[in-house]
């Protein structure tokens, strides 16, 4: 039997068109656990109108079954950008989304987020037929609950050689995306040095996450070099003006991300 070697699927390949043309993305990360359904699905349908580039479902707790598959079905029908899952387990997935991060915690104590869920899941995500993005995550200090969940040995903010090693390591064993995250809550974004060399050894695309709750800091992500910043907790905090919130992130990080083409 003739091999067929991978290629990027659409969604994939979304992400790479979307750096290219524009230089970076904004994900907008909706916890279907933080609210029902349908307030899941209004949160969706604004944070398009403000013009983000990715919905982002997930979370680490509670995010699974039939409330995951309820809010996310709700969210197709008012969205027209890709809905990738970022599972916090093998629950989280469902057939109404076009992707899924299927990451490694590279950083992870326990074998079970390094390798173990990931073969669990691998023939669920196939029968489903949602786009698999092969992705190393790790966990920075402070780590917040992903931390805790995921028993990660958090990378020192301080010393960012490290999650430079980590990042390349991630690269070497073939994922396509690599990933940092303060976690959910942090109270400020990793430092410009930290992201600068975590970003200079990728070879594939770098999206950045937690404690980006202001504008200016999500300028200096993007000139640090990330090329995309995943954003929960600030739009979560106000529902009620995620549109405005969510076009003001993306004006800014937009802006940013033209300078570099």
């Amino acid at each position: 039997m003739k091999k067929e070697f991978p290629k990027p699927g659409k969604v994939e390949r979304y992400i790479h068109e979307k750096i290219e043309n524009e230089g970076a993305l904004l994900l907008s990360l909706i916890d279907p656990a933080d609210q029902p359904p349908e307030d899941g699905a209004r949160m969706a349908k604004e944070a398009y109108e403000g013009g983000t580039d990715i919905i982002l479902v997930g979370g680490s707790i509670g995010a699974q079954g039939e409330y995951l598959d309820k809010t996310v079905a709700m969210m197709r029908e008012n969205v027209d950008v890709p809905i990738i899952l970022f599972p916090g387990n093998i629950g989280t997935l469902t057939r109404y989304a076009d992707a899924v991060y299927f990451m490694s915690m590279l950083n992870s104590r326990d074998v079970y987020w390094a390798t173990t869920a990931q073969i669990a899941s691998a023939p669920v995500v196939k029968e489903l037929g949602i786009e698999p993005i092969p992705t190393t995550y790790l966990v920075i200090e402070p780590g917040g609950a992903v931390g805790w969940v995921g028993d990660a040995r958090l990378l020192p903010r301080n010393k960012p050689y490290i999650s430079a090693a980590a990042a390349m390591a991630g690269q070497f064993l073939g994922s396509r995306l690599i990933i940092t995250d303060s976690g959910s809550g942090a109270p400020e974004p990793a430092p410009i040095e930290f992201i600068k060399a975590v970003a200079s050894v990728c070879k594939v695309p770098y999206f950045y996450a937690g404690g980006v709750r202001k504008i200016e800091q999500a300028k200096n992500v993007i000139r640090a070099g990330a090329d995309g910043i995943q954003i929960g907790t600030a739009f979560e905090s106000e529902k009620d003006k995620m549109r405005k919130k969510v076009e003001e992130f993306v004006k800014a990080i937009k802006e940013e991300g033209k300078r570099r083409i």
